[in-house]
């Protein structure tokens, strides 16, 4: 596979999504980042959006619930480039019954090279990073030359 650049903007456009026993932890989250998220562009799966916009007053658009085809709807999101960065609070001890969903979703996070945390200390590391409010330039695949070596 080729590469090539993209701009990803200083307005970060973010993806947020907790399973329902991390759903707390989410919430306690991004209540510490309540100023730096609405200086940002959030979607959320399901509940986790809708708690984010009731309990924390935040802007998230609101897709559907995980399990439904929210978390394939990020990753449409990701492979269209309109997400930079994905904060993913997952249980690391409860069975999912859509793992399949939640790995190709990491997948296609790591194909196209978006940021991704799984727990608080690494949305933490992100949100905290010099890079967080400045334009940046990173490395994606380049379809396009993929698609015409191909034909």
């Amino acid at each position: 596979m080729e590469f090539k650049t993209r701009n990803m903007p200083a307005q970060k456009r973010i993806a947020l999504i907790a399973h329902d026993n991390m759903k707390a932890e989410m919430l306690e989250w991004a209540e510490q980042h309540r100023a730096t998220l609405r200086e940002q562009v959030l979607c959320a799966t399901g509940t986790t959006g809708h708690l984010l916009r009731s309990r924390l007053n935040l802007e998230v658009t609101c897709l559907i619930s995980g399990p439904l085809g929210g978390d394939q709807q990020i990753g449409a999101l990701i492979t269209d480039q309109q997400l930079d960065m994905m904060v993913f609070f997952w249980d690391p001890f409860e069975p999912l019954p859509h793992d399949p969903d939640v790995k190709a979703l990491l997948r296609v996070a790591a194909v196209w090279n978006i940021a991704v945390a799984c727990n608080r200390a690494s949305a933490d590391f992100m949100l905290h990073s010099p890079l967080m409010n400045q334009a940046l330039e990173h490395r994606i695949p380049d379809y396009d030359t993929y698609l015409a070596k191909r034909k």
